[in-house]
């Protein structure tokens, strides 16, 4: 077991990076995720690694795309405005199923908006952004601990699944700092072989004999549509198995039966990610001193959403409160999964935009309020 050290979010996402074998980064400056360009500034390219502060975030983005289709595991970083500027990149790579990283440390907007924490993100990172059919796998810290750990879990994700997968931190996990025990450096060893990336063209007559290694073309463009269409089909049944295969959340406050949530759990379910999670677990602590029983059920990979395990909460009947950093775009997965239940519970929302943080104590007053205390 390693020591834990004090670190930043920002920074530990980059070292986390780093060990996730991580060598090509490719950023522009925005606040609140500039402690992350700058670390990787210092540290990359004493590990073999490129760092390039590019011209612009779209540059950037496209500079990822390159550098992962010539087998780098590689990554960009940004915080909201420049993540929107990012997307026609992420489109392209996802239509071309090239695996990178991309963090997103969101600030308030729309348009340049705030540089305080927000959530309103969501959406975007969810709904795939960009033109076209194509989603991202989606994952949220809620501490400084998981940026290390979900960064270092989204590069294996990326390449096992050839997909862009998105760490959507908001700007209060980005700057605040925790002990963080950090993940072991991987080998080149380790790193899963690429046997699909364009590989080094100058070295074309050197190939053997059979190979088309020089010949290779990554691309997203399909002139023909029906060829498109059962391309795209095809990654769709890929999404499938992300469905079934990587869903991740946390729920406390529960009983559970035969891996069914009991109705004999908390009076309201509290649903939120990040730092809204971190709150959450606040108003659960106020509520105990009081005698009401919340329990919290926080997605940790947004895409894909948990809906099953939701709905399964969902069938108590007891009421849900979504607390969110936005005025409303986490809830409408929250709805989503409670259309099965057969006593549809409601389902409330506790939003705020701009940057502004809800606090444990209107958390917990609006549970009350709900619950008619």
């Amino acid at each position: 077991m390693s020591e834990k050290v004090l670190m930043k979010g920002n920074d530990a996402i980059a070292e986390a990076a780093l060990r996730a074998g991580c060598r090509a980064y490719f950023g522009y400056p925005i606040t609140p995720q500039n402690e992350l360009i700058a670390y990787m500034a210092r540290h990359i390219m004493g590990r073999g690694g490129v760092f390039i502060q590019a011209e612009s975030e779209t540059a950037a983005i496209n500079m990822v795309y390159g550098a992962s289709c010539a087998g780098a595991r590689a990554m960009t970083s940004s915080s909201s405005p420049g993540v929107s500027l990012k997307q026609e990149g992420i489109s392209y790579a996802a239509g071309a199923d090239v695996p990178l990283v991309l963090v997103n440390v969101v600030r308030g907007g729309p348009g340049l908006g705030s540089i305080a924490p927000s959530q309103s993100d969501y959406f975007q990172s969810t709904r795939g952004g960009g033109h076209g059919d194509y989603y991202c796998i989606v994952l949220a810290p809620k501490s400084v601990q998981e940026c290390a750990d979900l960064t270092y879990l989204a590069f294996d994700l990326a390449d096992q699944y050839r997909i862009p997968v998105i760490v959507l931190a908001d700007g209060m996990i980005g700057q605040m700092m925790e002990g963080v025990e950090l993940p072991p450096q991987k080998t080149q060893a380790e790193l899963p072989a690429r046997d699909w990336v364009v590989g080094n063209l100058a070295r074309r007559g050197e190939d053997p004999p059979g190979s088309n290694q020089a010949s290779r073309h990554i691309t997203s463009i399909n002139l023909v549509p029906e060829q498109l269409e059962a391309k795209t089909r095809a990654r769709f049944e890929r999404y499938e198995t992300i469905k079934k295969e990587e869903i991740r959340f946390e729920a406390s406050g529960y009983r559970t039966a035969c891996g069914e949530f009991s109705g004999e759990g908390p009076d309201l379910t509290l649903v939120a990610y990040g730092t809204s999670a971190r709150v959450c677990l606040g108003a659960k602590k106020l509520a105990e001193k009081e005698g009401i029983k919340l329990g919290l059920f926080r997605p940790i990979t947004l895409w894909p959403f948990p809906y099953q395990a939701l709905g399964k909460i969902a069938a108590t009947g007891k009421p849900i409160l979504t607390v969110e950093m936005s005025l409303g775009q986490l809830v409408e997965d929250v709805k989503l999964a409670v259309l099965e239940a057969p006593a549809r519970p409601a389902v409330h929302l506790l939003g705020h935009s701009g940057g502004v943080i809800p606090t444990e104590e209107e958390v917990f007053a609006e549970a009350k309020r709900i619950l008619g205390n």
